[in-house]
């Protein structure tokens, strides 16, 4: 996935269609939060979907934009799965369709466990009911769930499971295929789960693009293959034997498909987490020539392991280099928990600590990522820059 671009056709405005399936997010009790990572990664960017609603009863904030601290996205947060249809059939959107219906119904919460609740599932049973197509990125899959495969098929809508791995015989082991990668290759790690990592690889992409660097992301979890990452595996649903070879003919296959000169890797979890092996398996897929950690300065416990207490940036940047024999080019913040002013103090300060540039992906100017880039990688800007990003799509 490099650069983002709508598949809208070149009709006036007046007159223009989004290509893409119209979609509902399911994320009821978590949106805006961590375990509504999914929803909140979908409405902040999709290639792949229109996200027409949010459904979360508790959610006190109309707009899902707005409930996520940023600006109006359009995207109404909507108590029910019957209050979200009734948004969709007056959406001017749909003028060619009549009566306007959503194409599908998203799991958009990522609880630890992977699994659903009681109520998840009758939400899911409901959306089947009304016709929609599910898609899930849960550990347990929904086409393996006898009462779920059954309404869907009697009622003739098509479950998706992101999270199910290829067949066993047809999975990829470690070759060293990465060497033959001939462009600078980063990892966005972090110092927890949740922190933020797919949504700073997606600003990352995108503003290099931007810049006439030609760049492609690779996805490693299900909300990045959701949001339409045209390379990519979902890694912690993958045999330990498997992942690296999976990641490396994700990251190679994006060489291939693409030429780009920067290959941006998604990572997961962290390297220091106690629970969390994904991040390893990106160190050695990937072989990135450089590293940004992205850091939460005023989140004091790992979030899902309240008795944890969070690790210092420098001592993940240690490990990081240790295990990974590379280097950290930048940090990223996930302002939590702070005010502007904080994240100008805390950028600052980690800056001195690290020797390393800092900056807030969301908050701060894109131009400080693609700087973060070409200061670390000056061979970027010794070619003439290309007019525009290269697009893939899934």
């Amino acid at each position: 996935m490099s650069g983002f671009t709508s598949p809208v056709s070149d009709l006036p405005a007046t007159t223009r269609v989004d290509a893409r399936p119209t979609a509902v997010v399911y994320c009821e009790g978590n949106f805006a939060r961590i375990d509504g990572k999914t929803a909140n990664g979908l409405v902040r960017s999709s290639e792949r979907y229109r996200i027409v609603a949010v459904i979360d009863s508790t959610c006190d904030t109309a707009d899902a934009g707005v409930a996520l601290g940023g600006e109006n996205a359009g995207i109404p947060v909507v108590a029910t799965l019957n209050a979200a249809l009734a948004v969709v059939a007056q959406d001017p959107a749909h003028i060619f369709a009549a009566p306007a219906r959503p194409d599908v119904f998203i799991f958009g919460l990522a609880p630890l466990s992977g699994l659903m609740s009681d109520d998840d599932r009758a939400a899911v049973l409901e959306a089947i009911d009304e016709g929609l197509d599910i898609v899930s990125g849960l550990h347990e899959f929904l086409a393996d769930d006898v009462e779920i495969a059954l309404a869907a098929d009697v009622a003739g809508v098509t479950l998706h499971d992101v999270r199910r791995p290829r067949p066993t015989k047809d999975l990829r082991m470690f070759d060293g295929a990465i060497e033959t990668v001939d462009c600078v290759r980063i990892a966005v790690l972090g110092t927890d789960g949740a922190i933020g990592k797919r949504t700073t690889c997606t600003l990352l992409t995108e503003a290099l693009n931007a810049a006439g660097i030609p760049t492609v992301m690779v996805g490693t979890g299900q909300t990045g293959l959701m949001q339409g990452a045209a390379y990519g595996v979902a890694l912690d649903a993958i045999p330990a034997q498997f992942g690296v070879g999976e990641l490396e003919g994700a990251v190679v296959a994006a060489w291939e498909g693409e030429r780009p000169r920067v290959i941006v890797v998604e990572g997961q979890g962290a390297l220091s987490h106690p629970a969390y092996l994904s991040s390893t398996v990106v160190l050695r897929a990937s072989r990135p020539h450089g590293v940004i950690l992205q850091h939460a300065p005023a989140r004091q416990v790992l979030s899902d392991y309240p008795e944890v207490a969070m690790p210092t940036a420098g001592s993940e940047v240690a490990l990081i280099e240790m295990f990974g024999r590379t280097r950290v080019v930048g940090m990223t913040i996930n302002h939590e928990g702070m005010s502007d002013s904080e994240v100008d103090t805390a950028a600052v300060v980690h800056a001195a600590n690290l020797g390393v540039p800092v900056t807030d992906p969301l908050w701060r100017d894109p131009s400080e990522l693609v700087a973060m880039v070409t200061d670390a990688f000056p061979e970027l800007m010794d070619q003439p820059l290309v007019a525009g990003p290269v697009v893939a799509t899934a």
